[in-house]
């Protein structure tokens, strides 16, 4: 079986790694893995790399001026599909598009042309609709008839002066109909079921497939944290992340009412890229973005409890990742988030409720972490045990061929 994905990037980040994942277990079962993307740690065989860094930049300018997003790298995606007809791929495996790379009409014609049995993973909500990649803090609903008048047109991907949404809807509507053989991937229950509101309710298959987590990096040890990052050494450490920070950010300002409310014997790790780190309180470390999944780990496992601030989320595989650590995990009830937090695995609060989370925390600091870690790691063996889940989308591969 010859798999080739199309993504942004490959081996970094959540959806590079799983891509990454993908490709060694079609090598390991003696099939031929495929991958085109923009960018990469390090070279990959097999592989096709999409335009430069110029060209996407450009890309990026006409995007934001003219409002239509993946309607560029004409040039690019044209010397994809010769390769495609050099390869002939059995399956073809999209997963992120939208980061001004692809020529989404030139490829999806084609993918139609050549009958090619097409997955989609839904790594966010971009494939259903006009723009957004996430649509439920706007509470707009529009994808599912037609998507006009963005009330998001400034958010994700800007667009400066046009709304092109309508067009975006549309178009994506008729391409992807058109592709006879289509499978769509929810990571999650929750994404799974809002694409079968959308017009990817007709594609042959809809499935969930959790994202999945490799257990042989996230698992729960013992981890002197404190020293390393200059932590203090008596307080209840609370660990948050996130890609970035900055103060247009829901997430960041219920990070600054988490601090406030907080009692003094708790202490905030934060992780990912801070606009102003030198803006925050006492009671929050900013450690930076963490590259490594191994430093990661460890900062998991390290740590008393986790704390997911982000509102809307497909997966939420940070979440997954540090209760495979033993660290049981606070989140918003949105989107897909409760659904990854088993019984006695952490707690649930309603959305931007502050105060819920400084009880949770407590119950946690009062019960201790070691009450809740054989029941994280045993939900997550469960449910997102990578293997078992590389092995279902395997035979979805097979599946959306017959």
């Amino acid at each position: 079986m010859k798999i080739l994905q199309i993504n942004a990037v490959y081996g970094t980040g959540s959806t590079g790694r799983i891509v990454a994942d993908i490709s060694d277990t079609i090598k390991r079962a003696g099939g031929e893995s495929f991958v085109a993307y923009q960018s990469t740690i390090e070279p990959v065989e097999n592989a096709f790399v999409m335009g430069s860094s110029f060209t996407r930049k450009v890309d990026a300018l006409r995007a934001r001026v003219f409002g239509l997003q993946a309607y560029g790298s004409k040039r690019a995606t044209k010397r994809l599909l010769r390769w495609m007809d050099e390869i002939k791929p059995d399956v073809v495996h999209l997963h992120n598009l939208h980061s001004h790379y692809i020529h989404l009409p030139l490829l999806c014609k084609y993918l139609a042309k050549k009958d090619i049995p097409t997955v989609i993973t839904l790594h966010d909500c971009w494939f259903f609709t006009g723009k957004c990649t996430h649509y439920t803090s706007a509470k707009c609903n529009k994808w599912q008839t037609g998507c006009g008048n963005c009330p998001q047109l400034k958010k994700d991907i800007p667009s400066w002066l046009f709304d092109r949404t309508a067009k975006m809807w549309k178009d994506k509507k008729e391409l992807f109909s058109a592709i006879p053989r289509l499978a769509v991937i929810g990571v999650s229950d929750w994404i799974t079921n809002e694409a079968k509101k959308s017009f990817l309710q007709n594609a042959k298959i809809i499935q969930r497939i959790y994202n999945w987590i490799d257990l042989q990096t996230f698992y729960p040890r013992e981890e002197n944290i404190r020293e390393q990052y200059h932590l203090p050494k008596d307080k209840f450490l609370i660990f948050c992340i996130g890609a970035g920070w900055n103060n247009r950010m829901e997430k960041w300002r219920d990070l600054l009412r988490l601090a406030q409310k907080l009692p003094s014997n708790m202490h905030i790790v934060l992780g990912g890229s801070v606009q102003s780190p030198q803006d925050l309180p006492d009671n929050i470390t900013s450690i930076g973005y963490i590259h490594s999944t191994e430093n990661l780990a460890k900062l998991y496992a390290g740590v008393d409890a986790y704390v997911h601030l982000s509102r809307e989320d497909t997966f939420g595989k940070v979440i997954a990742e540090a209760m495979a650590c033993g660290t049981p995990a606070v989140v918003y009830n949105a989107t897909a988030c409760p659904e990854l937090v088993g019984k006695g695995c952490g707690y649930v609060v309603k959305t931007g409720d502050i105060d819920g989370i400084c009880v949770a925390l407590q119950m946690i600091q009062e019960k201790g972490k070691s009450a809740y870690l054989e029941k994280c790691v045993a939900y997550v063996r469960e449910h997102f045990e990578k293997e078992k889940l590389i092995e279902d989308t395997v035979a979805l591969y097979e599946a959306v061929q017959r």
